[in-house]
């Protein structure tokens, strides 16, 4: 029976799955970007398109040159080391895992607005399990519902805009100078795009997805992903942006509300009620989409990280469809813990997938640069410049710096405060899995150093205390009868069972010239043999007169010190004094 053939994904597929992260940011760009540069917010997003532009080089030629999943981990993989790979997939996990849990929640924000009876946190957790089983169900039945959200988002968009465009073209763009004349921003006009420019590179988050998922796309498919991505980015936010500017006043534009639902207030100003809804809907499934993004992204990067056994093969096991299912469950539950661990507060979260997802761009760069340099000689499509690089790299690292130095709102911790207290347990985890050899060889060593003293000694004590036992049980007990009934000799057994440490005993009988043995002694001793098998029973016939000359004799002679027992007590008729026997044992 031949292997089945998953089919891969084409241009729309591949654009809409990695789209969707990238588009949903018009949800909160514009208005992010106008909480720091004020007027100059679609300057800075225009910026970004340009930072973004060389980067479609960057990526270009690292993932044409290596088309592995795996994106800033394949890349450094292939130029560095195993660790070095590792610390950047250690970044785009918490980024894919910050993107999850806000996405979803987000999402669901903006369906709580038309639905206000629906629990927020219990949502959130159903919406993450409904695109984890999802992506278990392969990539291709994912890839249909991206490409319908993908196209849904767009056409609100383009619905959106042309709302905006006719009120506008009624009631003109004054509003939209007198904003550019603002001069309420405080500080220098430099900082302002500074730091506009640093929040607004969140904008691009999601262009880094299609490197994780290279190897399900169809040849020549992955460059235009990144155009495509770079085409609507360059378009919609900068451009919702400066709707944003001609529609509002920017003290309003910068208040909590608008911050939240930028387009959703933007839709109920020029076309009412029903088009706000619209914005609505279409912001729950792009966010949506972009859990999406973040499950197959993810499902890509780790599967690669297990060939390369930096993680347990327990997680190659595939399903039917193909699927990594192991990985994205554990990617969901995973998920779901920081979302109850943050009680639903997933702004903590910002930190985390800011500084993650940008650390991985500039590593990316880094990789481009290190490919260039040591693998020279491998072929690839298209290539960056070296101008281009530097460039894009110092830009990156510069909205970096901008988003660790700014300062938290509404008294939350530092952006780099929350990314450390999620990435250390991150990177520990990654460096046990490298070095677990290492350090289960050392842990071993510790233990034998510890223990091996401790093993002899109980070895040592163990072979002594079962010598002494041996020695205890190798003792025999010797009993003389002149003949008993079975009974008598049955009290001898029972009294030895519950008494006595010694499983030996020699039954003797001593017998003078012309005397005989008992008819049935030899039978009663025989059954008693049986019906005692712990204990070894010796029969013996012994010539000679009973007395405590023959027992020393006999004690001599078998080397065993002969204390004498009776059952019941001696009699009168007993012809020896007790101390001349050497002891007395009375079985009552």
């Amino acid at each position: 029976m031949g292997t089945k053939i998953h089919k891969k994904l084409n241009e729309l597929a591949a654009t809409a799955i990695c789209g969707n992260d990238i588009s949903s940011s018009v949800l909160y760009v514009s208005a992010l970007a106008i909480a720091f540069a004020g007027q100059y917010a679609w300057i800075t997003l225009l910026i970004v398109s340009l930072v973004l532009f060389l980067f479609r080089k960057i990526y270009g030629e690292v993932v044409g040159a290596l088309p592995l999943n795996g994106g800033a981990y394949n890349a450094l993989l292939n130029t560095t080391s195993k660790g070095m790979a590792s610390f950047a997939a250690a970044l785009t996990l918490l980024s894919y895992m910050a993107t999850a849990v806000i996405s979803a929640n987000e999402a669901i924000h903006y369906l709580h607005h038309l639905i206000p009876s629906m629990p927020i946190i219990i949502a959130t957790i159903v919406l993450l399990a409904i695109f984890a089983s999802l992506t278990i169900g392969g990539i291709t039945e994912s890839a249909k519902v991206a490409i319908g959200i993908f196209l849904f988002h767009l056409s609100s968009l383009v619905i959106l805009s042309g709302f905006i465009i006719y009120f506008l073209s009624n009631n003109g763009i004054e509003l939209f100078l007198e904003n550019w004349h603002f001069s309420g921003n405080g500080g220098s006009i430099s900082n302002a795009i500074f730091f506009g420019f640093a929040a607004s590179m969140l904008g691009v988050s999601g262009f880094e997805s299609s490197a994780n998922f290279v190897e399900e796309q169809q040849k020549g498919v992955f460059p235009k992903t990144l155009k495509n991505m770079w085409s609507i980015v360059s378009i919609i936010n900068p451009l919702m942006a400066i709707f944003a500017l001609a529609l509002f006043t920017i003290p309003i534009l910068q208040s909590p509300e608008y911050q939240n639902t930028l387009l959703v207030e933007m839709g109920k100003h020029v076309g009412g009620k029903w088009v706000a809804v619209l914005i609505s809907i279409d912001a729950f499934l792009v966010l949506s989409g972009a859990v999406l993004t973040s499950f197959v992204g993810v499902s890509g990067l780790l599967e690669r990280m297990t060939l390369d056994r930096i993680l347990p093969q327990f997680f190659l096991k595939k399903n039917k469809k193909g699927s990594s299912y192991r990985i994205i469950l554990m990617f969901f539950f995973l998920s779901v813990s920081v979302l109850l661990i943050t009680n639903g507060n997933v702004k903590l979260l910002a930190g985390v997938y800011t500084i993650s997802f940008l650390s991985v761009m500039v590593l990316f760069g880094v990789g481009n640069i290190l490919l260039k340099v040591k693998r020279s000689k491998l072929p690839r499509p298209e290539k960056a410049s070296w101008l281009a690089v530097i460039i894009a790299i110092s830009a990156v690292s510069l909205a970096l710096i901008g988003n660790i130095i700014m300062e938290p709102k509404d008294g939350l911790p530092s952006n780099l405060t929350i990314f450390l207290d999620y990435f250390i347990p991150t990177i520990l985890f990654i460096i046990f899995m490298l070095n677990r050899t290492v350090l289960l060889t050392f842990l071993l060593n510790v233990m034998h150093t510890i223990f091996d003293p401790v093993r002899n000694f109980v070895l040592k004590t163990d072979k002594k205390i079962l010598k002494t036992i041996n020695k205890i049980n190798s003792q025999e007990f010797v009993f003389f009868t002149k003949g008993d009934k079975i009974s008598t000799l049955n009290k001898v057994m029972l009294y030895i069972l519950k008494n006595e440490h010694t499983k030996k005993i020699k039954i003797v009988i001593a017998l003078e010239k012309g005397q005989k043995v008992p008819e049935n002694l030899p039978q009663e001793i025989d059954f008693l043999d049986r019906e005692y098998p712990e204990i070894a029973i010796e029969f013996l016939i012994v010539e000679g007169k009973f007395s405590p000359e023959l027992i020393k004799e006999l004690s001599k002679k078998w080397n065993i010190p002969i204390n004498f027992m009776f059952i019941g007590s001696p009699s009168d008729k007993f012809p020896y004094k007790i101390e001349e026997l050497g002891g007395v044992r009375l079985i009552i």
